[in-house]
Formats: structure tokens, sequence, C-alpha cells
């Protein structure tokens, strides 16, 4: 297809190469990445089994003021909502603290959930590949390599349908604000952006994790849907907080999106303790 950007991301043998390292982490952001460490630690003792980043800071794309800090924990036992209480304080501490920073993206799961078969395409998949150890015992070793199969799409993505009525309550329940829409914006962008890029990537065979460049790959395959994916793009990384952004998102982009992910890739398996 012209224009389509040559499949890349992956090892000699075919697998998804692991993104970012420590060693990209721009010098503007060491301090925070240091404060997160230390505030992990004091957080949750020994109950902590490792630590990870993820997005942006790992991967030295970040930008000052711009980017968030996404952080992956694992604890020893299954987290408890004062867990997950203590874990969102923190991530609002160092936001306040660092102005390098726009917010702070925790997940918290246990070291079981992990590595458990219902997560072995979802999170499991997400640590091993697209997370950078920050300490502790590195998970990724005891979980498998992965390629870009429709089984790994359908896993990952595969419940944009499930996830939408719960957009809908979010934004209706959202302050009627530009600031209260912006974050909304954002992340459902980037959802729907990598969403999008999962349902091709099988065919073309590749990985990234570059907003843009997910958007040029799902267009080539789906020109009549390029524009709005690439303007999804584009706020995945400029939010603004539009009222009718998201109502096309939850209204029109996102219910497509859903049913052609299901019709090509099946839907996801839920987890045990998901919502129903």
């Amino acid at each position: 297809m012209s224009g389509l950007p040559v499949p890349h991301g992956l090892d000699a043998e075919g697998f998804i190469a692991r993104e970012g390292s420590l060693a990209r982490v721009q010098d503007a952001f060491r301090p925070v990445v240091a404060a997160a460490r230390d505030g992990l630690s004091e957080t949750f003792g020994g109950r902590l089994h490792s630590g990870y980043l993820y997005g942006s800071v790992p991967r030295g794309t970040a930008r000052v003021e711009r980017s968030d800090l996404d952080l992956l924990v694992a604890l020893r036992e299954e987290p408890t909502e004062a867990d997950r209480t203590a874990l969102t304080a923190l991530g609002t501490a160092l936001d306040r603290r660092f102005p390098e920073i726009d917010g702070v993206g925790p997940l918290l799961y246990s070291e079981g959930r992990l590595l458990s078969d219902a997560e072995r395409y979802d999170m499991g998949w997400f640590l091993a590949c697209l997370c950078t150890p920050l300490f502790g015992d590195d998970l990724a070793g005891r979980l498998p390599r992965y390629r870009p199969t429709p089984r790994l799409a359908r896993e990952t993505n595969g419940d944009l349908a499930a996830l939408l009525p719960r957009w809908r309550e979010r934004i209706a329940a959202a302050a009627d604000s530009e600031e209260a829409r912006r974050p909304l914006v954002r992340f459902m962008s980037r959802h729907l952006v990598r969403t999008g890029f999962t349902l091709v990537m099988p065919r073309w065979n590749g990985w990234t994790s570059d907003l843009a460049e997910m958007a040029e790959v799902f267009g080539a395959y789906h020109p009549r849907r390029a524009a709005q994916i690439r303007v999804a793009a584009r706020y995945g990384h400029e939010p603004v907080g539009n009222a009718a952004i998201l109502r096309g998102y939850v209204e029109d982009l996102g219910p497509w999106l859903a049913g052609e992910y299901a019709r090509v890739h099946g839907v996801k398996t839920r987890c045990p303790g998901d919502p129903a």
C-alpha cells in the first residue's frame, strides 16, 4: 500500500521487541522517576514485588509539562482499596511536586494476576513488551515472547464495546468545563488510536507505540476512517476539552471500531473479577 510505514518493532525472530530503557529517560524527568521509586518503596514496603515505567518517559520521547508519568506496580498479594487509594495519593503528590509532568497514570496489580493465564495476552504482554523495569525482580522473565497476532489483538483491545457504556457515564459525570473534559479527551483519544492500530496490527505485522504512526498504519487499511483516527492521535498529545469530541467518540467512532473489532478478531475474554 502506498505510504504505509514499513513494519518494524520486532526482533530478528519476529517477536515484539521490548520498548524503553532507564537510559533513555531524559534529564528533566530523572528527579521525578527517582521520587516515584522512593515513594513506592515507602508506601508499600516489603509487599512491593516490582515497579515499572511505561509510556513516553522510558521511551525518551516525553515533553516537559506535557507528558504524564506512567507507572505499573506489582504487589506480592492482591491489592486492596486502601492500596489503590495510597497509590493515587502518591501520584497526586508527585504531580504537585514536579511541574515537569502533567499527571501520573498508576496501574496496580498483584504478581499472581500479572502472571496468570487470564492476563497472559493482556497485562502480561503489556508488562513484557511495553514496560521498563524500575526496581525489583522483572516479571518479564516469567512470561513468553509475543508476536503481533490476532489473538494478541483480541485480548489487548477486544473489549471496547464493554468499555463504551462506562465512558458515557464518565463523560456525563464530568464537570461542564474544558479543564474537566481535557483528561477524558486525552485518555479516550489514545485508547481509540491504539485500538484502531491493533485492529490492523496482524496484517501490518509490526509494532509501534507512536500514536501518529499508529494512525497512519490504521488509515492505510481503513481510509474512510483515517481522518478521524489522525485527529484522535493529535488530541492524544494535545487534548482539548471539547464535549463534541467526546460525543463523537462514544456515538460514532467508538461503536464502529468496537463492531469492526468484534467482526475481525472477536471479543476479549473476560478475566475473573472484571466488571460484567
